[in-house]
């Protein structure tokens, strides 16, 4: 049984909120920027395609992010299950910003391998403690719009930033990159500035019993929530590897980066629109139709540009593209939400946390995965790539239905399943 959220002051719960929101957007904007810029960074040279020891080296750097917050990430989840969420929040924006700035020192691989380890600890308190905020701030009938809202923030702020990397890419020089990662620390620090002043006066969220880390994790790791983040990690699998190396292969694209720039940025501005009116209908229609809407999406996306990759591109399948992409926008509220409903008052961090985890070893899997596959066969080795991820999420996706059905059919289709 779900534990109801506590009753709250509707100027706390705004606030609230408001603060997990705005840190939200302010460190994916800064992220969105650095990772765009990344792999040029690395590699000190400015070609639009990489070599083969380039991709290894900026590979592995860019792996090592999600290496640091999938080893650390449910630690972060217990401490703010246990002290309070706020203090995780603030100390990894903190550790972010500070993190941002060293990399503007050096380029030595090493060195940025053992930053983004670090970043990768930072990123996962900063996650774990905004969704226990959410959680624990919004009742069922309303927590797919507010995981709306948070998706919405979260992938603006990415999209944004990364739109403002790649048209960066092409107004500085290679040697004046460093400069980007300056901003994305200033940025972070607006951004613990802004949460600050929203939460400095109110009064401390609801007390949580000091259960133990075994017990902590044995309520957050059931089977109904894995069958919830599992999918995660496939989905990121191809993020990850579609982000980490986009803004190097848009220079030998013919087209300027500054349009390029501006269709991402338009994008973004769909994502803010249309995550919380997905949350909305799984607030209405049920979770797991939602979710199943968006597996639906993402296979059919991996299919249109599969089929892009080997024929070229046409107006049907550029067509099917962008309609399976929007679809693909369905899942990302409905499954936190989902999550959300699944977590225990006394776990609930920790349960979120599940979400980082699985999505930081996704891209860590998806970044070894699709390199290894495209440098042992090109085109076709990211077919099979594309096809790996369509049948995992197919058979998760499934495995869910199953597990809803043993329970009683009706309530696969109510908000909190």
């Amino acid at each position: 049984m779900v534990a109801p959220a506590a009753p709250i002051d509707e100027t706390v719960h705004r606030r609230s909120l408001g603060a997990v929101f705005g840190a939200t957007f302010f460190v994916r904007f800064a992220f969105g920027i650095t990772l765009a810029v990344f792999a040029t960074y690395i590699a000190g040279h400015a070609s639009g395609n990489l070599n083969a020891n380039d991709t290894a080296t900026v590979g592995l750097v860019t792996a090592m992010a999600s290496v640091g917050e999938f080893s650390t990430v449910l630690a972060s989840g217990i401490v703010a299950d246990r002290i309070g969420r706020f203090p995780v929040l603030f100390g990894g924006m903190i550790t972010a910003a500070v993190l941002f700035a060293l990399v503007a020192t050096t380029r030595s691989p090493l060195a940025l391998g053992a930053i983004d380890f670090v970043f990768g600890i930072a990123s996962g308190a900063i996650l774990a403690a905004s969704l226990a905020v959410i959680a624990d701030r919004s009742g069922s009938g309303e927590r797919g719009f507010e995981m709306g809202r948070f998706d919405a923030m979260n992938l603006a702020g990415w999209l944004g930033g990364y739109a403002f990397g790649i048209a960066i890419l092409g107004t500085l020089a290679v040697g004046e990159l460093g400069l980007v990662f300056l901003a994305g620390a200033a940025i972070l620090l607006v951004g613990l500035l802004v949460a600050l002043a929203l939460v400095r006066h109110l009064p401390p969220g609801p007390a949580f019993p000091r259960s133990s880390p075994a017990e902590i994790l044995g309520q957050a790791f059931r089977r109904n929530v894995l069958l919830v983040t599992l999918p995660w990690l496939v989905i990121y699998m191809l993020i990850g590897y579609v982000l980490v190396f986009f803004g190097s292969a848009a220079k030998s694209t013919g087209y300027p980066l500054t349009w390029i720039a501006a269709g991402i940025a338009v994008a973004s501005v769909f994502l803010v629109l249309s995550q919380p009116q997905f949350g909305r209908l799984a607030d209405r229609f049920g979770r797991m139709r939602l979710m199943t809407v968006g597996v639906t999406g993402f296979v059919g996306t991996m299919t249109s540009a599969a089929a892009l990759l080997a024929y070229g591109p046409s107006i049907p399948l550029i067509g099917a593209l962008g309609v399976s992409a929007v679809a693909a926008l369905a899942y990302g509220p409905a499954a936190l939400a989902a999550l959300a409903d699944l977590a225990r008052t006394m776990s609930r961090a920790t349960t979120m946390a599940i979400y980082s985890l699985t999505i930081s070893l996704g891209m860590v899997l998806g970044l070894v995965g699709a390199t290894q596959l495209t440098a042992r066969w090109g085109n076709p080795g990211l077919f099979v790539f594309f096809a790996g991820i369509a049948v995992a999420l197919v058979g998760l996706t499934f495995a869910r239905y199953r597990d809803l059905r043993r329970v009683g059919r009706a309530s696969a289709t109510t908000p909190a399943r």
